[in-house]
């Protein structure tokens, strides 16, 4: 007979307690083997691919692109031997079992359910949580009723209005319901919805015109034809685009507000002439060894950062409220806040003090390309001793940045200008960037985060002082 199998969602990083789904690359039906990419998640962290641990057939989908499902969730079905006997379906006695035989017809619970939404054991492991995800009707399956003492009278066609205000059935594969309360949910499929987003449009203003009183495609771009043609705009919320709060922007935010109220920050500015390091560029970019390497400011910065956490280590440290102890780190894990389309993440390049400056010209392109392809692993987000964030490449002078939680500083590096500076006594054109450190002052002293960015600003403004390091 069938056997079939549950994969839930694992935990991919550390400690992650959801996901949400972006791609699936199988669909019911499909044939899988192990190892193969079936799913593409969204962490907190990152984007990633997820391997099926079996082989077989997909028999259902329990999760839609876009819903966020909990770790430990079951997300998919497998059928590991097709050949068999076709699988029973779900709340059915078996194939040619009487009318009403089965637990569910006989008003009956199955063995070891538990109620109140939890989680319900099967012949196959354990279901989704209730109202953990969403999912359709499998097709040629009839939608799931809600138990009641009598059969619901037979559906009837219904006018688009009646539809619209909810007096009809969802379709299969729709979005849309009256909830208890009686508050109208808009009938719409999730590409749809996805773009009335991408729109702007609020869902609940826009009447129907699909079977139902479906929202359709057409129906969206009715609406926003005439703002195209410079007609006057609809209602306020038709210009308004709202996304929820999810993936790694929820995550930025809940870590930005923990440092903000947990450590207190204290940021030092310094501005310096870095002509000589612009010189030094310059004159490496045409050495063998570096050509072919992108090598920026940002890689002078992060060698300079490395060089001077040896005379001041406090601000490679970490706070550890839950022990009492302040942590002081030998090796330094350096994040690189870098900006891709889904959001701010902050990978780390692991012992970016052992590496040469060709070293970490190299690691800081791969992970920025890495970052923005969405490639990063979770485990490269986590880990970090100190970090840089590079607000110069935006033409930007310098800012106060808010510290990873976790670690003691962050430095951010301004662009660098053409302006009048001071040299002997004369006034003359040179490079000059501005430097902001951060730290958190429960673990860094006044003097050590001054003694720090100053010796960090040196070794930038005097490339050559790196040798008495």
């Amino acid at each position: 007979m069938a056997s079939i199998k549950q994969f839930p969602l694992p935990d991919v990083g550390e400690g992650l307690t959801e996901a949400e789904i972006l791609t699936w690359h199988v669909k019911p039906g499909d044939t899988v083997i192990v190892n193969q990419i079936i799913v593409e998640i969204e962490t907190a962290k990152a984007a990633v691919e997820l391997p099926c641990p079996f082989a077989g057939v997909v028999t259902e989908l329990f999760a839609e692109p876009g819903a966020t499902v909990q770790v430990g969730t079951p997300i998919i079905a497998i059928d590991l031997d097709p050949a068999g006997a076709a699988p029973v379906p779900e709340g059915s006695g078996g194939a040619g079992a009487p009318a009403g035989s089965s637990p569910a017809a006989r008003g009956e619970e199955p063995h070891g359910a538990e109620r109140s939404g939890e989680r319900v054991a099967n012949l196959v492991g354990y279901g989704p949580r209730a109202a953990a995800v969403t999912r359709r009707p499998r097709r040629g399956a009839p939608a799931a009723s809600p138990p009641t003492p009598a059969a619901p009278p037979p559906a009837t066609p219904m006018p688009a209005e009646a539809a619209q205000a909810g007096a009809g059935p969802a379709g299969a594969g729709q979005t849309g319901a009256v909830p208890a309360g009686g508050a109208m949910v808009p009938l719409a499929k999730p590409p749809v919805r996805k773009l009335a987003r991408e729109l702007g449009i609020d869902l609940r203003t826009v009447p129907g015109s699909g079977p139902g009183g479906v929202i359709t495609r057409e129906d969206l771009q009715r609406i926003a034809q005439p703002a195209r043609n410079g007609a006057a705009a609809g209602p306020a919320t038709q210009r308004q685009r709202r996304e929820p709060i999810r993936g790694v922007r929820k995550a930025t935010a809940a870590a930005m507000v923990s440092s903000a109220f947990t450590a207190p920050h204290v940021t030092e500015f310094l501005t310096l002439d870095v002509t000589p390091m612009m010189e030094l560029r310059a004159r490496l970019k045409e050495q063998p060894q570096f050509r072919g390497v992108k090598l920026t400011p940002l890689a002078f910065a992060a060698r300079a950062l490395c060089l001077a956490v040896r005379r001041t280590p406090e601000v490679n440290a970490s706070w550890d409220e839950a022990a009492g102890e302040i942590v002081y780190f030998d090796y330094v894990h350096l994040g690189i806040a870098a900006a891709t389309p889904r959001g701010l993440v902050v990978p780390k390049i692991r012992d970016a003090d052992a590496m040469a400056l060709r070293e970490l010209a190299v690691a800081l392109d791969g992970l920025a390309t890495t970052a923005r392809e969405g490639r990063t692993p979770p485990g490269d987000m986590v880990g970090g001793t100190i970090t840089i964030t590079n607000v110069g490449v935006y033409g930007v002078d310098t800012g106060t940045p808010i510290l990873n939680p976790g670690e003691s500083a962050i430095l951010a590096l301004g662009a660098i200008r053409d302006m009048p500076w001071v040299v002997d006594g004369v006034v003359v054109p040179r490079k000059v960037c501005q430097l902001a450190l951060s730290f958190d002052h429960r673990v860094v002293d006044g003097q050590q985060g001054s003694q720090f960015l100053a010796a960090l600003g040196a070794l930038l403004a005097d490339p050559a002082l790196a040798i008495t390091y």
